[in-house]
């Protein structure tokens, strides 16, 4: 499929609504499946940092 200008590349024949909000959503869940585990991680990392530091000072 060839396009004859970036206008018509981005409605995508009519079907560009649906087109990149699918690539939108993909992306979205793709970056949140790297982020929120990086999230969590630091999370965990921080309450076990904090566990060490209430049982070192009993």
């Amino acid at each position: 499929m060839s396009f004859d200008s970036f206008s018509e590349f981005l409605a995508m024949g009519n079907h560009g609504l649906y087109v990149w909000t699918a690539y939108g959503i993909s992306c979205a869940i793709l970056v949140l499946n790297v982020v929120l585990p990086l999230l969590a991680r630091q999370r965990y990392f921080k309450n076990e940092a904090r566990r060490l530091r209430r049982e070192a000072q009993q």
